[in-house]
């Protein structure tokens, strides 16, 4: 398994690099998804591209899921799930938070049942370099990374993230206004590998974020749970596309109470 994890850091820095120089020659949007705000860059398709390339020359049996629209069913057991520039507008703005982020899941594509083993999520702006091997602990460019130690709510620094749809993002808003007087304040980075990776070296004491595809988590989850934190899911449900919660066990007890009027299957 550590040679598929090297596999997987070096697939992410060669992507990550892609991402960059594409950034800095321009940035073409290809398409839009689920609104117009919900874009696809040729930089994306080209990055998935490259990483769907070098998987199945050096893995022709594994899956692949990737953001934008690989889908091969492996016959291995083994899964990637790529999304290939985390923070698309963050890209095209430039606005330098966005990251490739690639996992290798035993099982089914699916967050609710698969058993991430390696995870590297790479910020294409800065080249800084997050990775995870199941039971081999959490690394940043090389260097060992944990969760921040428990805080109370009303001194964690908490991030989340918002829909694409414009009524779920007011009902998101929601949810923060009530929430933003019990904890030290918010933060919205706009790449939610990066915000789970963020978590998992302590920079933030938690995320949570409704409507996350696999993509968006399965790397992250990985980091968060190897540097000694949790990641949950709605009311004891493992983390999915409903809700994911992330931080150090105690701090996420405490931001669970507070967002237990939620109801995540509303927004």
């Amino acid at each position: 398994m550590r040679e598929l994890h090297e596999l997987n850091v070096g697939l992410a820095v060669e992507a990550a690099e892609l991402a960059r120089t594409r950034r800095a020659e321009g940035v073409a949007v290809a398409a839009s998804k689920s609104s117009l705000v919900d874009i696809v860059t040729e930089a994306d398709r080209e990055v998935e591209r490259l990483v769907v390339d070098r998987i199945r020359t050096a893995r022709p049996d594994d899956g692949i899921l990737g953001e934008e629209g690989t889908s091969v069913a492996g016959t291995s057991g083994l899964t990637w799930v790529i999304d290939p520039i985390d923070g698309t507008v963050n890209y095209f703005y430039d606005i330098p938070a966005y990251a490739v982020s690639i996992a290798l899941v035993e099982g089914e594509p699916d967050p609710t049942t698969w058993r991430a083993v390696s995870a590297a999520v790479v910020n294409a702006a800065t080249g800084e370099r997050y990775e995870a091997l199941r039971g081999g602990g959490a690394r940043r460019d090389g260097r060992e990374i944990r969760v921040a130690d428990a805080v109370p709510a009303e001194v964690a620094l908490v991030a989340t993230g918002f829909g694409y749809d414009a009524g779920r993002r007011q009902r998101q808003a929601a949810v923060v206004q009530r929430l933003i007087g019990s904890v030290r304040d918010i933060r919205r980075g706009g790449s939610a590998s990066l915000d789970l990776a963020w978590v998992a070296s302590g920079r933030l004491n938690a995320y949570y974020e409704i409507g996350l595809q696999p993509w968006d988590m399965a790397a992250g989850a990985l980091l968060v749970e190897e540097a000694g934190g949790v990641v949950r899911g709605w009311q004891g449900a493992p983390a999915s596309t409903a809700f994911l919660l992330a931080g150090h066990a105690e701090v996420a007890d405490e931001l669970a109470v507070l967002l237990a009027d939620m109801r995540p299957d509303e927004i």
